[in-house]
């Protein structure tokens, strides 16, 4: 995937990485969510935290990057780490020895929980990368958001299948939600519209899907809306 003059490759567990900088992108990890709909009587399995670090181990194995970026909201709220189970801190701060580690603020979590590594910062400028939670209104070249948690609705020989996916211009990229509870916006949703069809927009639209063991390139076009 190309991101303005940034070669990148988009893996199909929703993470981007950065070869050349040995660079590993997640978004909206949500950690903690399922305990945070508990508390208000919303009963939901409470596995999705380990789920979540289980994908993130597999590709931190994978790609050993020398630096990960978290796109923000990677704790679903600010006592999140107070409901964390000590293995799953563990295995989070285990994960996180030996490199660079950067927590993008969002929406749910201003702050850190206590004892963990990294830096929070606002956002990230690499290059002429710039990495940030939320997208930002009209024409952002290189820039690498989340928050959106993009979904693409596709008809195929089985059926109408509903998948998380990046949305890209080749200017600007959003990545779906990497938490194992995140749930979807379709990308014909109003908002994408704002950012991808303004009059300062790159044209062609693409929706990268998801599949079990690869990503699928499709026009905006051939996705339904829901």
């Amino acid at each position: 995937m190309q991101i303005g003059e940034t070669s990148f490759i988009a893996d199909p567990s929703g993470a981007l990485y950065w070869e050349a900088e040995r660079l590993l992108v997640v978004a909206d990890l949500h950690f903690e969510k399922g305990s945070a709909f508990a508390a208000k009587q919303v009963f939901l399995p409470p596995y999705d935290t380990a789920a979540t670090l289980n994908r993130l181990a597999q590709l931190v194995s994978f790609f050993e990057p020398r630096r990960v970026v978290a796109l923000g909201d990677s704790f679903h709220d600010a006592k999140a780490g107070e409901r964390i189970a000590s293995e799953d801190r563990a295995r989070l701060r285990s994960l996180q020895g030996g490199r660079d580690w950067i927590w993008i603020a969002g929406n749910h979590d201003g702050d850190l929980p206590v004892d963990l590594a990294g830096e929070l910062l606002p956002e990230l400028s690499i290059g002429g990368v710039v990495f940030r939670h939320a997208p930002r209104a009209g024409s952002a070249l290189g820039e690498i958001a989340g928050h959106l948690h993009p979904v693409a609705k596709v008809a195929g020989r089985a059926g109408r299948v509903r998948r998380r996916c990046f949305v890209s211009n080749g200017e600007r990229c959003i990545l779906p939600a990497f938490g194992a509870f995140a749930g979807g916006l379709n990308l014909h949703d109003e908002a994408f519209r704002l950012l991808f069809h303004a009059p300062s927009a790159v044209a062609d639209v693409f929706a990268y899907v998801m599949g079990r063991d690869a990503v699928f390139k499709l026009h905006h076009r051939r996705c339904l809306p829901d």
